[in-house]
Formats: C-alpha cells, structure tokens, sequence
C-alpha cells in the first residue's frame, strides 16, 4: 500500500445482518469495508446485540459477507445517509477498540486517544474524487479530521475496487468517513459499472464474480450497465483456466468489437485470454453473452479491458462525439 497523504447493493450480506438495499434518497449511499473475520463477529456481537444496537442508533441498515473456508477477510456494508453510514463506522471502530484480538494486554477500557483503522473499498473510478487534483481534497481530509490515509496501488483481485484505510481515533475516522462519503456523492456517476470485490480462496477467485458484482450504491442512481456472472469450468483446464461469461448490452458490442474487430482483438491479445461472443441475444433482456476463458490473471485484465472499453463508449455517447 502507499501512503497518499502528500498526494459499497451487495450480495451475501447474511450472518445476522440485514440484506442492503438501495434506498432512494438523495444523500443516501454505500460503503464498503473489508474487516476480518474475527473483526466482523465483533461488529455482529453474540446474538447480533451489536449490530441491532447499531441500527438502533443510526438508523442504517448493515450486511456482512458470509464466511469463506481460506480467507480471513469478510466485506462489511453499511447504507445510509452520509451522516448516518459515517456514524456508524465511527461506531464499528469504538466497538473493535472495545474488544480488542488479544484482550491479555489490553486495557480494560480503551481511551480517547487509542487509534484503529478502517478498510474502505473505493472504486478505482473514483480514487480521484477522493484524492483531489494535486491531492488537495485528501490533505483536506486529513488536516480536518486528524486521520491518516493509506491507498493500496492495486486494484483488489477480479475487481475495480482499491483499499484506502482510514487510520485514527474514533472521532476522527467519523469526520473523515462522512466527508469522503461527500466526495464520493459528488463523482455518483462514476462508481457506475465497478466490479465489487468478493473475497474468496486464491485458487477461486474467478467464483467470487457474481451478478451481483456489478451491483453498487450508483444503482440508486441509475440500472447496472451490465449483468456478469462467473462460472467456474465443471473440469479441469491446463494451465489453472476458468471460463466466465458477462452479458453486454447489444447496442455495446459493436463498439466493444470494434471496426473488422480491431479492438477486440487487442483486448484478446493484451489479456491472453480467448473471448467468444455470441451472435444473438441469450435472453429477452437483448444482452449478448461474452465467455471469457482464460487463467485468472488473463480473465481479469480482460473483465478491465473490457469494462474499460464499455465505460469510454458510454461516456462518447454522453459526449456527442463521433463514432470513432
């Protein structure tokens, strides 16, 4: 991870929580944030006292992911308005500082000035709405709230999220949530289309790509620019390969395929992977299904070539411009 000082409606959101929903209110929105599992029993609490008295409190409405055998990390949702899902947050960290892993040398009661830190999941669209030209919006940040911010440089596995961890008191992670909560609402836009990351096993990481991965607080705002679903290869390829089938709008695909199928061709030859397009519709929806086979390396590049393509194609017909 970098230091850049100086510079999450989710599925599988069970285990005592309630389902996260998009609410349609205009300060209303998602975050997401990756805790571990033991974390995330604390933020449950025994019988789900914790999370009730949460919602009780704030008045938001919570999800965190079910369990995966091999992986330590869970995505916690909070929905809400930016008041409310920043209160919340502020909550969590009093909580995890309350019930430290290791209570044999921790205090009995944390103090004041006792730091913890919050992993948020932030499109990598939208790392500049956080960031700020120059980095003016995250030094405002920081100045104002007394957090320090961390971004990791790469993009989480089979996803378009990065990790930007908030690490302070609790007060100051509150006023430092709710003001990038505010950046974020700012840019709404841009977080349409993001690949949301599931946690899941290494040697499985393609399963992790659902229908509802392409789901995200933008779809208050607007439907999901396409559906993707991930479909791991009933045998065993050569070379650890997966098959992974997206469903893309059919007034996309030319523009994804490009003249005499210049561009994707390139997408083929710079991710390595083999993609078959269907010639018709797979459904009333009038969505064409790509298949996608590859290594998990080679899908994932292609899932952001792909994505990438479809987000500038959008943005040329918001334009006006030509078809180039």
């Amino acid at each position: 991870m970098s230091d850049i000082s100086t510079s999450q409606a989710p599925a599988h959101t069970t285990d005592s929580l309630d389902h996260v929903d998009s609410i349609d209110h205009a300060d209303t929105i998602t975050l997401r944030a990756l805790v571990s599992t033991k974390e995330a029993g604390i933020i449950i609490g025994k019988g789900g006292k914790n999370v009730a008295d949460l919602r009780d409190r704030t008045g938001v409405k919570a999800g965190v992911s079910k369990v995966v055998a091999g992986v330590h990390d869970r995505v916690l949702s909070i929905t809400g308005t930016t008041t409310a899902t920043s209160h919340a947050f502020s909550i969590i960290a009093q909580t995890i500082l309350d019930n430290p892993l290791n209570p044999s040398t921790a205090p009995l009661q944390s103090p004041p000035s006792a730091t913890t830190a919050i992993r948020l999941l932030i499109s990598h669209n939208l790392m500049g709405s956080v960031i700020g030209r120059q980095g003016i919006k995250i030094k405002q940040i920081q100045d104002t709230s007394g957090v320090r911010m961390v971004a990791s440089k790469e993009l989480l596995p089979q996803s378009t999220e990065r990790i930007v961890e908030v690490q302070g008191t609790v007060e100051s992670i509150h006023l430092a949530i709710n003001d990038i909560a505010l950046c974020l609402l700012e840019d709404w836009d841009r977080y349409s289309g993001t690949i949301l990351y599931t946690p899941s096993p290494p040697n499985d990481s393609l399963s992790s790509l659902s229908s509802s991965s392409l789901r995200s607080f933008s779809s208050i705002k607007r439907p999901d620019s396409f559906n993707l679903q991930s479909i791991n290869s009933a045998l065993p390829h050569p070379r650890d390969e997966r098959t992974q089938h997206i469903s893309i709008p059919s007034d996309m695909v030319g523009p994804i395929i490009g003249k005499a199928g210049s561009r994707i061709s390139e997408i083929r030859r710079l991710s390595t992977a083999k993609i078959i397009i269907a010639k018709q519709p797979h459904d009333d929806s009038g969505e064409r299904l790509f298949t996608i086979i590859g290594t998990p390396e080679a899908n994932e590049k292609a899932l952001i070539l792909l994505y990438s393509q479809l987000e500038a194609e959008k943005e040329r017909r918001i334009r006006g411009d030509p078809e180039a």
